[in-house]
């Protein structure tokens, strides 16, 4: 029996749940690929996966104990083997997936089916920087599928800096808005290097008592509600957050605000990673985007990793190194 390590757990629960353990290496079945996995990251997604919060979550995750024991939502790595049934790659192929519900990708392998949502590699990233490339840029694009995108339109990001605002910037100049970014003093630089035509540093100044009049506003870190942003949008205007809202309001909302005329919400339900994925590789191959990454800690470092994901003070991504384990 050939072993490998992996971060490993068995309940719901805070960083302290996690172990790394020796198991044994998976086998990829014939419709499988067996990935060596140089990089992950740690997210606000693998957060929720391991405290099992927000609790809608467990309906996707397992209701009372999680269904996966290792953790891991992304990855970046190499094909070593390929079941006999496979066509579509081959060994030594550079890969980089994602899947909001797990793939036990904090691991030294992983075994995956081949129609699950992962693709070549642009050659133009390195391993750390393509495992940094999905998570928030999934749910930043999600953002922008829900509205319909006109050159010129304006544009309110707030939380320009997280993994979802510094995609979702670079989305949107992609397509050709005017973007205002919200983020902190020592971000400035950072916010402008990613294209933003406006910028309120939120240390200063409370961004909803901004004078400008918006298409959308999209709360790329949920710390803010449609109430609070509503005097900001124009009368037709489109109000997105990546959480539920403190009252777990935004779904609701959703449903309710179109029905009334005039401002709206909605909540962007994540899907189709296959065309995230495709438009990510995209836009990076065309150098329109390139990951925001913050750190990086070894597997073996992993709890103080989900430690600093969880503090909220992280800016971009933060990777796992994986390979070296």
């Amino acid at each position: 029996m050939i072993l490998m390590k992996a971060a490993v757990r068995t309940t719901y629960g805070p960083p302290d749940v996690l172990e790394i353990k020796d198991i044994e290496k998976p086998v990829p079945r014939d419709n499988e690929v067996l990935i060596k996995v140089h990089a992950a990251t740690v997210n606000r997604t693998d957060c929720g996966i391991l405290w099992g919060k927000p609790f809608i979550i467990r309906f996707f995750t397992g209701l009372r104990k999680p269904k996966f024991s290792i953790t891991g939502t992304d990855f970046a790595g190499e094909i070593e083997a390929v079941g006999r049934n496979v066509a579509s790659h081959e060994i030594g192929d550079r890969v980089f997936g994602f899947d909001d519900n797990g793939l036990g990708s904090h691991s030294q392998y992983m075994a995956i089916r081949e129609d699950k949502a992962f693709a070549g590699m642009p050659k133009n990233l390195n391993y750390e920087q393509a495992a940094a490339s999905l998570e928030g840029a999934h749910y930043a694009y999600n953002f922008i599928k829900k509205v319909d995108l006109e050159s010129g339109q304006k544009v309110l990001v707030n939380g320009a800096t997280g993994a979802i605002g510094s995609a979702a910037v670079q989305f949107l100049k992609y397509f050709g808005l005017y973007v205002t970014a919200v983020c902190n003093t020592k971000n400035i630089e950072l916010v402008k290097a990613l294209g933003a035509d406006k910028i309120v540093d939120y240390e200063e100044q409370d961004f909803t008592q901004d004078n400008e009049k918006y298409e959308f506003v999209f709360d790329a870190v949920g710390k803010s509600t449609f109430s609070k942003c509503k005097p900001l949008l124009k009368q037709q205007g489109v109000y997105i957050s990546s959480e539920l809202g403190p009252k777990k309001e935004n779904p609701f909302l959703a449903l309710a605000t179109p029905l009334l005329g005039g401002k709206k919400v909605k909540f962007p339900f994540p899907t189709d990673i296959k065309g995230t994925i495709a438009f990510v590789k995209d836009l990076v191959e065309k150098e329109k985007f390139k990951p925001v990454m913050d750190r990086a800690y070894t597997l073996h470092q992993i709890a103080e990793a989900y430690d600093y994901v969880a503090s909220g003070q992280k800016t971009g991504n933060v990777v796992v190194t994986i390979s070296s384990a």
